[in-house]
């Protein structure tokens, strides 16, 4: 792949209008000889403020200054940096890292359409984002539910936009996600990767961010029945990945998700011919059509628990099961414990 060189934005400065310079007069006694003697009126005092106040009427000299154009100048700034870009994009003058990640594609264009799911449609609201470290690896660990991924998403877009460092998490997903044409190219460039030990293990010893769902699919697709009940985390990979690299694991628990696609039933015949884990069966969907696929518009809330540390551990920690089988079921009943009292705070489903 090759290295491009990102070329910053056109620093167009805006220009206000110059300043008015008050017209000099010349008293009587400093009049050029030769000049005709032109009488000198009576000067009265300038009205005070409180007069001004009372209709007084403003003299062409007192002519307040006129409004800037730092908005005509903000919009030029914005007209030119967005001609930069496309650019940029044109010419290929810009860089991804090794897992594809495009940090400028995924801060002016990809999260733009994420935020009005995000701000208006979901209404997220975040919690203990101060618990994610300024800098250096993390491991953040949270529930997976809604039929289709779009709570990791979501958290991707809280973290970006809410956390004071401005950081940025990598997903890890599964390698469905990789087989689907456009979602994988999307997928890439928002910064994800395979949900593997290895690209996890070089993202968090790089000092990144990392967010992992250790339900997958069967947190993903469960039942409308069973939800906000955590199925098993798996065999610990992700706490063996956390010891190795020495990083905290930040739980991260999820409210809204579950109820954007009720999946009341499953049509496995359906999902074995298309090679999908499951097939979801919602009161809109497939009966609406395209229309279906709508989510529904649910209030969501996103909590980052306190950090467990990992960096206390020998490097043979990584390979004791008993430890691995602990810190697991730790991270679990953390993010189950903060989903019950999230859900015991919440008014309503929608609001």
């Amino acid at each position: 792949m090759a290295d491009a060189k990102v070329i910053p934005f056109d620093d167009d400065r805006s220009r206000g209008s110059a300043a008015q310079r008050p017209q000099r007069r010349r008293s009587a006694g400093n009049r050029r000889p030769g000049t005709e003697s032109v009488p000198v009126r009576e000067v009265q005092p300038l009205p005070t403020r409180a007069a001004a106040q009372d209709d007084v009427p403003v003299t062409s000299e007192e002519q307040p200054p006129e409004p800037s154009r730092d908005g005509e100048g903000g919009l030029e700034r914005r007209i030119a940096g967005g001609l930069a870009f496309l650019r940029r994009r044109l010419t290929g003058d810009y860089e991804v890292d090794d897992f594809g990640y495009d940090e400028e594609l995924t801060d002016q264009v990809l999260m733009s359409l994420l935020r009005p799911l995000y701000d208006t449609y979901f209404r997220v609201e975040v919690k203990g984002v101060e618990n994610i470290p300024s800098e250096g690896g993390a491991l953040i660990v949270a529930n997976h539910s809604g039929t289709l991924p779009m709570d990791g998403l979501m958290m991707q877009v809280a973290v970006h936009d809410n956390h004071p460092a401005g950081r940025h998490l990598r997903l890890l997903a599964a390698d469905l996600v990789f087989m689907l044409p456009v979602v994988n190219e999307l997928a890439r460039k928002l910064g994800h990767t395979l949900a593997c030990a290895e690209d996890a293990s070089r993202l968090l010893e790089q000092g990144e961010l990392v967010g992992v769902m250790p339900e997958g699919f069967k947190g993903l697709g469960k039942p409308f029945s069973d939800r906000y009940k955590l199925q098993r985390f798996g065999r610990g990979g992700f706490v063996s990945t956390a010891l190795r690299a020495g990083t905290p694991i930040v739980p991260c628990s999820i409210v809204g998700a579950e109820e954007i696609y009720p999946m009341i039933g499953n049509a496995k015949t359906v999902a074995r011919l298309l090679g999908f884990p499951y097939f979801p069966i919602t009161p809109t969907f497939p009966w609406l059509g395209p229309l279906g696929a709508i989510p529904l518009p649910t209030k969501w809330t996103i909590q980052f628990g306190e950090p467990i540390p990992t960096d206390g551990y020998p490097p043979e920690a990584a390979e004791d099961p008993m430890l691995m089988f602990n810190l697991t079921d730790q991270v679990r009943e953390q993010i189950q414990h903060t989903l019950y009292k999230l859900l015991v705070q919440r008014r309503s489903v929608f609001f």
